[in-house]
């Protein structure tokens, strides 16, 4: 990787970094909502499962915010700024068990895209560290919608 840190190509970096932290940011309300609101037969097993999920998430997008910081942009941090910048949609009232982790499945693979495309960007401007960032997001979203659709299959 050759370093080209010119202004424009770390806005590059800092608006797809902008969009895994939306991303990442409304799957942790998601997560949040699901678990508040699970019920039937799985309930304290999704429950649990939620919740490790929005607190890994929830480190995640402190993570992700200082990254942007630390690459000299300021990060998106409102639900406005979020709404605009996320490709997820938000949970819906009433959503059964099942379809809580049909959704959640694919918003992972969602976010795992969201994480590739932080980790092109970081790769034209030669910053190994948001590459390793983009890198293990990819890595445990990946993995958590692979888990998720298992109880589906």
């Amino acid at each position: 990787m050759s370093t080209m840190r010119s202004p424009e190509r770390t806005e590059e970096l800092a608006r797809a970094a902008g969009k895994l932290l939306a991303d990442s940011y409304t799957l942790y309300l998601k997560t949040h909502n699901y678990h508040w609101n699970v019920v039937g037969p799985m309930f304290q097993s999704l429950h649990l499962l939620f919740e490790t999920h929005y607190n890994e998430l929830a480190l995640a997008v402190d993570e992700i915010a200082e990254r942007i910081r630390s690459i000299g942009h300021p990060a998106p941090g409102s639900y406005t700024e979020f709404a605009a910048l996320t490709s997820l949609e938000e949970a819906r009232s009433n959503t059964a068990a099942t379809e809580m982790i049909r959704i959640l499945a694919e918003d992972h693979r969602k976010v795992a895209e969201a994480a590739r495309e932080m980790i092109e960007a970081a790769e034209v401007v030669g910053d190994h560290v948001s590459v390793d960032l983009g890198v293990r997001r990819m890595e445990i979203h990946e993995k958590t919608a692979w888990m998720l659709q298992s109880h589906l299959d």
